[in-house]
């Protein structure tokens, strides 16, 4: 167990809180006191406790409470926090519902978010997505896709990943490929028996199976270059779970990011914190105080009935503005509850915006079924991109793009970019291909897809 009076003269809290986050519990805790706050967002399963127990992991803790305030937590479905069926594990989208929760439980109004490992696609979206709320984005031995593809070639296969997934449910219980993960310290008997143990209490063989799988999905190429934040990235060359090309590859798409490779095999940080660390303390006390951004990611949605002016030809103006009414009271009524934000209403439809592409379509199709009892129709289009904030208003080719993907919907249906589709893996929403267009005024093919 660690002292709680640490080499770096602080008195370190222990305390577990909880902070609520839709329907379920997240498990935190706090410590530290340096001058900017840092939301630490692991890799794969945690448990906040058991991170302490090991003399290792612990001194490094304290380390990074030496100089920021920590703050760190189990995604749920993880450690202590309220465990979900398999089949609902968190999506990108919900841990990032479960990071706002623990910053505003906590009394963080910003932070430099640390993502190590699966937690680093998370943290991407968050900034790009919430950069009035990132001070700083720091990725160690991550990824931006985790499967193999033609531009990103580095990533394990399918295969290769499906034969990963049924080593996991065959060594659950034991060191669970650890000579990948760490080969440093795959000798270390304290540190395996301690590795053993923090896994077991993690999670289930079944749901640490699940998680692994779903991560094969994330695919967040493509928000990269709308990352705005002071960003640093961390890798050692050697990294067997993350090859390294991948973080020079993210170097090349993250505006004014930074690369810092450093020698080793070792994917787990905890193999050898100190000279990853060493970065982060030179990243997060330098940092210096970001401007408020004008562009941010966002996902739009576009609404639109079909058929309007044929409709409100015979039912006449009074009888249609009624039901224009009615139309307009329901899909407000939707935004409130998928968390959507009203920018504007365009007559017989709605530009509103998300923080996330899963509320964003589920509200579309809320929307579409619900017009259904009102006698009407409404195509929908969502696109997840960078977009200029204009007062009250928003611009830029996002904004035209999901406009664009609207007018080519059917009557009654979402229609959604491939953006949005590699964006909201594990969300359970199934996609049926429409094919490859052209948008008026908007460069490039777009593939687009169907919601069902």
């Amino acid at each position: 167990m660690c002292p709680e009076r640490t080499e770096y003269g602080l008195r370190v809290s222990r305390d577990i809180r909880y902070a609520t986050s839709g329907d379920f519990q997240i498990a935190y805790d706090v410590f530290g006191a340096g001058p900017r706050d840092l939301v630490f967002v692991h890799g794969w399963v945690t448990n906040v406790e058991l991170l302490w127990e090991h003399p290792r992991v612990a001194r490094a803790l304290e380390r990074l409470a030496s100089f920021c305030r920590v703050i760190n937590f189990d995604k749920r479905g993880t450690g202590l926090s309220d465990r979900v069926p398999v089949d609902q594990l968190p999506t990108l989208e919900q841990r990032m519902d479960d990071v706002r929760a623990v910053m505003d439980d906590a009394g963080s109004e910003r932070a430099v978010l640390f993502g190590h490992s699966e937690g680093g696609p998370m943290c991407a979206l968050f900034a790009a997505a919430n950069p009035e709320r990132t001070e700083g984005l720091v990725l160690y031995g991550t990824f931006a896709v985790r499967e193999w593809a033609p531009d990103y070639p580095w990533a394990p296969t399918r295969e290769e990943r499906e034969r990963h997934v049924r080593r996991i449910k065959e060594e659950w219980g034991g060191v669970a490929h650890l000579d990948v993960l760490a080969p440093g310290v795959v000798d270390d008997k304290e540190f395996r028996d301690w590795w053993t143990r923090y896994l077991r209490s993690s999670a289930s063989p079944a749901a640490a199976a699940a998680l692994t799988s779903m991560n094969s999905n994330v695919d967040v190429r493509s928000i990269l270059p709308s990352i705005s934040v002071p960003t640093l990235i961390v890798h050692r060359s050697g990294d067997r779970s993350a090859d390294v090309c991948g973080a020079r590859w993210m170097a090349e798409q993250i505006p004014g990011s930074r690369l810092v490779e450093l020698p080793g095999e070792d994917h787990l940080i905890w193999a050898d914190p100190d000279p990853i660390i060493d970065v982060l303390e030179e990243f997060v006390t330098g940092v210096p105080p970001a401007e408020v951004p004008d562009r941010v990611l966002l996902t739009v949605l576009f609404t639109d009935i079909v058929a309007s002016t044929e409709t409100a030809a015979e039912l006449g103006d009074a009888a249609w503005r009624r039901l224009l009414d009615r139309h307009d009271e329901t899909v407000r009524r939707y935004l409130r509850r998928y968390q959507g934000r009203e920018v504007k209403a365009t007559g017989d439809g709605f530009l509103a915006v998300f923080d996330g592409p899963a509320r964003a379509v589920r509200c579309a199709q809320a929307i579409a079924e619900a017009m259904v009892a009102l006698g009407l129709q409404v195509r929908s289009g969502v696109h997840t991109g960078e977009v200029e904030l204009r007062g009250n208003d928003l611009g830029g080719v996002a904004v035209h793009a999901g406009a664009r993907i609207a007018t080519v919907a059917g009557a009654g249906e979402v229609l959604v970019s491939r953006t949005v589709v590699d964006l909201v893996a594990g969300s359970g929403i199934v996609f049926e291909s429409r094919g490859t267009h052209e948008l008026r005024g908007i460069p490039g093919s777009w593939e687009l897809y169907a919601a069902g």
